[in-house]
């Protein structure tokens, strides 16, 4: 009899054991992942720096070059042909930050529409934002305006839609009350259209707008 308790006894404390050690290699796991990802991100934003500070570092050469060159006809070539390699650098920074804060606020608002946890989405997407807003006040000098424009629009609206949808959460937290179910439903389709709607629309206009400056 106690030899049998002694046995079930060891038994336990083995599949204790065993749980705690997958437990703990899931955390490792877990850990190393978020170490990676960090540093992919850091990487990340030290390569677009490094393509902004390239940026102004071309245009002050080129001024220097104007300032000090002859005025033939070779040296507008040169210039305009410099100008265009500035503009599409800058491009090459903005847009895979527009595109990522468009992915990033997207995956968010499906999660907030289907009841999910959505707080690392919800951070996420606002970082998104962040980060294309501060890259774009760098690169600015070098867009065209009409080009900047439409950035800094699709930006704010994003931003819109995410305040909307973080509204939209904490409402959900009194959804007992039947005022908070019409405001509920009322931010629901706010998101909707800023996101769905506008924002697309933008981006196509962006994508056109780019490629006319770009295909010319």
């Amino acid at each position: 009899m106690e030899s049998d308790y002694l046995s079930e006894l060891l038994n336990n404390d083995h599949l204790v054991l065993l749980i705690a050690g997958a437990a703990l290699i899931v955390a490792i796991i877990a850990i190393l992942s978020g170490t990676a990802a960090r540093r992919r991100l850091s990487e990340h934003n030290d390569a677009l720096k490094q393509r902004v500070d390239s940026l102004w570092q071309d245009m002050d050469e080129m001024r220097v070059s104007q300032f000090n060159g002859p005025g033939a006809a070779g040296s507008s070539d040169i210039t305009a042909s410099e100008r265009f390699s500035a503009e599409k650098a800058a491009y090459e920074v903005i847009w895979p930050l527009v595109w990522s804060l468009h992915d990033k606020l997207g995956m968010f608002l499906r999660a907030v529409e289907t009841d999910e946890h959505a707080g690392e989405l919800r951070l996420e997407a606002r970082n998104a934002a962040l980060e294309a807003r501060k890259s774009l006040n760098r690169v600015r000098p070098f867009c065209h305006g009409d080009i900047d424009e439409l950035i800094t629009q699709l930006i704010d609206n994003h931003i819109k839609a995410h305040l909307a949808a973080c509204h939209f959460m904490d409402l959900s937290k009194d959804s007992l009350s039947s005022s908070s179910n019409h405001e509920k439903a009322v931010q629901k389709e706010k998101f909707r259209m800023l996101y769905d709607g506008q924002s697309r629309e933008m981006l196509d206009q962006l994508v056109k707008a780019i490629r006319q400056r770009m295909l010319r």
